[in-house]
């Protein structure tokens, strides 16, 4: 197999050239001066004269960085500062596998030297994956004079021309797992056989082409497309990161398609000292998502059942411990799942029976790694939660994490400080019962959420920072039809409202309550809540029409004695909609927000029949007295 042009930069490897002739004009040709270009290039060689850049990678659902693309780029003011025009050369030459080598020691020694959090993502073309000193572990042995763990490298995988033998190019990608590393394809959608890579090597990451993510906001098909390539990497279990995002609305677009993570100039730019944090207004976006009804539960003392309630004082094991040793135990205690790897009080990684027994398994595997540090398996980015974290949050943190961390448990800190593990199995018991408890709080006639559960909600959503639409619902006329068709026939239509109500909740977003009577309250993150209002008056309308008797029906009301004596028609009963967008910066408790929904809720009950009054004024207009 033909070794390939190894690249290193902005996610971008440049097409191959034919020799001089693609190069850029009057800057390459001989005779503008190619000696004096290779000249420059061998000095550059000479000198180590590059400079290093790493753009963050984030995951889109809180803005976390969980590592850097380590890109590359020439001395400043020379024609070779662009990595497409170095490589260029260099190829043209027949340099670019020394090039590739070089760049690789720049941003590994960078990497190391900034003591940047995360994983590094190493650009290395097919080519250079499978070259003889490659895999005789020359890279490993870079990163140990480094100090850097080979689990933090992961190799991002650019093609610039077919790969044909995939055999050995699986071979190869075998070869550095073994050793620790992951796999990344880059520019998936771009390349000439991208697809063909991912279901050959089954990488860790795959990165979808900007192409691809550059507009995708107005573009349906570029929607699909990632779209259907989430779908896949959901079923192959490989973390899809969208590169090239420019703007907020690909930004939102991507985040809320559901992509692990994404990466671009809207986010940051590559930067020689890049920030460990991401920009408060990024940051803020992502956060600002809607927050899952499961991520809530009601009942008395919900706040203060936390990640402790689950402690198991567990077993575990220090770096010094070799794999053989740590292997014993497993074999010894067949209840033993995961062994916490604790340096000096501090977690810093896990390891997973079924993980190792599987490496031990292979052909040789303990006769390779027995005597190793137990390091080598553990995982270096165990879940990790504070004691005092509530189940409530602790369960959101696992629902939106990588599947293996439910399987796996995760360790339990103070302050840092390693006390101990739990597991997904203890975690789905204590929210289970905590569902059993929030039943004791529900509306007996209707079974939906309660006072208390309603007011915890509206505090839960305050605390979220997340946009949403609070709607008074208000039965009218509903005395005097109790009055006159009885108890058990207004019970019937206050269940009718209740499931009317429901059947138009989104229930994965929308929260409805019945505070008791006839009054209901939604809190909607549902976009298109307007929407949902209007088809519930419309279904109230059409479905209440059988609780009437025929006559009332044909007159629109019935007849029934005031307080006076004297006979009163009465409207037929009507649903009153009164609702608030709420924008939490502008509220700062339950109470101020169940009253602008009440006084919203007093004037769509000024419109006669079914109505919707939507408060569009800002807060400030708003006088709290009841």
């Amino acid at each position: 197999m033909a070794p390939f042009s190894p690249q290193i930069f902005d996610g971008k490897f440049p097409p191959l050239p034919s020799l001089l002739g693609e190069l850029p004009s009057g800057i390459f040709a001989p005779d503008a001066g190619a000696s004096q270009i290779l000249s420059h290039l061998h000095e550059i060689i000479a000198q180590r004269s590059l400079t290093a850049l790493f753009q963050p990678i984030i995951r889109m659902r809180n803005g976390e960085i969980i590592g850097y693309e380590g890109l590359i780029r020439g001395p400043s003011n020379s024609p070779l500062h662009s990595p497409l025009n170095l490589f260029k050369v260099a190829r043209a030459h027949k340099l670019s596998v020394q090039v590739e080598h070089l760049c690789r020691h720049i941003v590994m020694a960078q990497f190391a030297q900034s003591g940047l959090p995360g994983n590094l993502f190493l650009n290395v073309s097919p080519g250079a994956l499978v070259q003889p000193e490659a895999i005789q572990g020359e890279t490993l042995r870079h990163l140990e004079k480094l100090g850097i763990n080979p689990q933090r490298i992961i190799i991002e995988l650019t093609e610039n021309e077919p790969t044909y033998d995939y055999q050995l190019l699986r071979n190869a990608a075998m070869h550095y797992r073994e050793m620790g590393f992951q796999i990344a394809i880059d520019d998936l959608g771009e390349g000439f056989s991208s697809l063909r890579l991912w279901s050959e090597l089954q990488p860790e990451y795959v990165k979808i082409d900007m192409h691809f993510i550059q507009g995708i906001s107005n573009d349906p098909m570029k929607l699909q497309f990632v779209r259907s390539i989430q779908e896949i990497a959901e079923k192959s279990g490989s973390i899809v990161i969208a590169e090239g995002i420019e703007t907020q609305a690909e930004l939102l677009t991507i985040r809320d398609l559901g992509i692990a993570c994404g990466q671009g100039y809207h986010i940051a730019r590559p930067q020689a000292d890049p920030k460990t944090e991401v920009a408060d207004d990024i940051s803020k976006t992502l956060r600002r998502d809607k927050v899952p009804l499961a991520a809530q539960k009601y009942g008395p003392g919900k706040k203060s059942t936390t990640v402790f309630k689950l402690l198991r004082e567990s077993r575990y094991v220090t770096p010094d411990i070799s794999n053989d040793e740590v292997y014993d135990l497993f074999v010894n205690d067949p209840q033993l799942q995961a062994l916490p790897v604790v340096s000096n009080g501090l977690p810093i990684g896990l390891i997973n029976r079924y993980s190792m027994v599987e490496r031990f398994a292979r052909l040789y595997g303990r006769e390779l790694y027995g005597k190793k540090s137990c390091t080598f398996f553990m995982d270096p980015n165990p879940l990790l939660t504070e004691q005092d974290t509530s189940l409530q949050d602790l369960s959101h943190v696992l629902v939106q994490a990588e599947s293996h961390h439910l399987s796996n448990g995760f360790i339990i800190v103070d302050q840092g400080q390693y006390v101990g593990m739990g597991t997904g199995h203890d975690l789905l018991r204590e929210i289970t019962q905590m569902q059993i408890e929030a039943a004791r709080y529900a509306n007996p006639l209707t079974q939906l959420p309660g006072n208390v559960p309603i007011n915890e909600h509206i505090e839960f959503l305050l605390q979220s920072g997340v946009e949403f639409c609070i709607c008074y619902c208000d039965l009218d006329q509903f005395k005097p039809f109790n009055d006159v068709y009885g108890y058990r026939k207004g019970d019937d239509m206050i269940q009718l409202t209740g499931r009317v109500l429901s059947e138009h909740c989104d229930p994965q977003l929308d929260f409805i309550g019945h505070i008791g009577g006839d009054d209901f309250l939604i809190m909607f993150q549902s976009e298109d809540w307007e929407t949902r209002c209007k088809t519930m008056l419309d279904a109230f309308s059409i479905a209440s029409q059988s609780f009437y008797y025929n006559e009332d029906k044909e007159r629109g009301g019935y007849y029934s004695e005031d307080r006076q004596g004297n006979r009163v028609l009465h409207p037929l009963v009507s649903l009153s909609l009164g609702a608030v967008k709420i924008e939490p910066s502008q509220y700062s408790s339950p109470h101020q927000i169940a009253s602008a929904a009440t006084k919203a809720k007093k004037q769509a009950k000024k419109t006669p029949g079914n109505s919707l009054f939507i408060e569009r004024r800002i807060p400030a207009t708003f006088s709290w007295a009841m």
